[in-house]
């Protein structure tokens, strides 16, 4: 780890996280192709590796120390010291070196062989809870077959079982990827519903229908949950201009109160999330993908821009690691030090107190994660500060 100084970067440093939005971690050897697949966001480049991008050289400084390598090891030592000591033992070390103590794992999406939450929980020695992605349930319900007037019923009751499994403490939407959020905010009628699964029904696949897209949301209202949604950054099937969180206001309007909201990752609409958050009082958001994608290196200045006004209570941590578990260390090792420079620099500017800079610190890396998803705590919470903090 790069040196660091100051009460806040230690403070962070041994503070266990709450990574409130992730992935499974592969559970296969993988090939060098395989890997450079898997620390980027786009399509293989020809001639060029992604080992030579931010991310990439950010793998190769922060992550080489963890698997026995000299920081900077190049590329070829990287993959073949991570070959030689197998998918377990990489798991468990980057896992175990995030320091989170609890993972909120997204179980919708695994085009790879990935661990389960408890397998990543087991694997890190932490807890691990799950997140359920709503356009799986209802591709699922399509597959299944059901008559149109009977498809927005058969949802619920889906949606309904899935939210009682042991574990289960959110609800995702990948709407921004499907149709993007330029939607009428308003609850589709039952004739809407029911005229939109006629159309889609007979095909299935993925679920792209604007109405029953809106109509996923608004049961995700129903049922109560925190709702995550995917804002802004991702893979290049997400149509960038469509994600963004401010497309949302009008159904935001709608549904004050009525659930928390979670924007997650935002890059580059953070700022929008930002606004949004200070101005709905159930809007939280994260800059999760941008955290390891950015890396040490420049995470801080996204976090300066997101934290320009947004409450301290509404700011969380995600990693949003997928496959190689570098990214959960890696996401984490990001905000810690990001986090503590930007909070450092205000206190030595005094422009925060130390006693604020550190409870501003454990409600973003935990507290706020913990209240929001009511998740359960052994004893009562302290911050940094070693004050009691109200209990989850």
């Amino acid at each position: 780890m790069a040196a660091v100084s100051g009460p806040v970067h230690e403070a962070l440093a041994e503070l266990p996280l709450v990574d409130h939005h992730c992935h499974g971690a592969v559970t296969a050897d993988l090939t060098a192709d395989a890997f450079e697949s898997l620390i980027t966001e786009g399509e293989a480049w020809p001639g060029i590796s992604p080992f030579d991008s931010p991310v990439g050289v950010a793998v190769r400084r922060h992550c080489a120390p963890l698997l026995d390598l000299p920081r900077h090891a190049p590329a070829v030592d990287y993959l073949a010291r991570r070959s030689a000591l197998g998918w377990q033992e990489v798991n468990r070390r980057f896992l175990t070196a995030s320091g989170a103590e609890v993972f909120c794992v997204d179980t919708g999406y695994a085009p790879h062989p990935v661990t389960t939450p408890a397998e990543l929980g087991r694997s890190a020695g932490a807890a691990a809870y799950e997140v359920v992605r709503l356009e799986q349930l209802a591709e699922a319900v399509a597959a299944r077959g059901v008559e149109p007037d009977a498809y927005a019923a058969a949802f619920r009751g889906a949606a309904e079982e899935a939210v009682r499994r042991p574990g289960v403490v959110a609800v995702k939407s990948v709407a921004a990827y499907r149709t993007g959020f330029a939607l009428d905010p308003a609850r589709p009628t039952d004739t809407e519903v029911t005229g939109a699964a006629a159309r889609w029904l007979p095909h299935g696949g993925r679920l792209t229908d604007p109405v029953l897209v809106r109509h996923l949301l608004w049961t995700a209202v129903d049922l109560g949950l925190p709702l995550q949604l995917h804002t802004g950054f991702g893979d290049a099937d997400v149509r960038l201009h469509r994600a963004d969180p401010a497309l949302l206001t009008d159904w935001l309007h709608l549904t004050s109160g009525a659930l928390p909201v979670l924007l997650l990752h935002c890059w580059p609409y953070h700022r929008q999330a930002a606004y949004l958050s200070a101005v709905f009082r159930h809007v939280y958001l994260d800059v999760g993908l941008a955290l390891h994608y950015t890396g040490p290196a420049r995470c801080r200045a996204v976090l300066e821009e997101a934290l320009e006004i947004t409450p301290f209570r509404k700011l969380l941590y995600s990693s949003d690691a997928y496959g190689v578990a570098e990214f959960h260390h890696l996401g984490a090792l990001s905000f810690r030090q990001g986090l503590a420079g930007m909070l450092q620099a205000r206190v030595d500017s005094d422009e925060l107190s130390l006693s604020d800079a550190l409870r501003i610190a454990t409600w973003t890396g935990r507290d706020n994660a913990r209240r929001l998803y009511g998740l359960p705590a052994n004893e009562p919470a302290r911050d940094l500060g070693g004050r009691p903090t109200r209990k989850v």
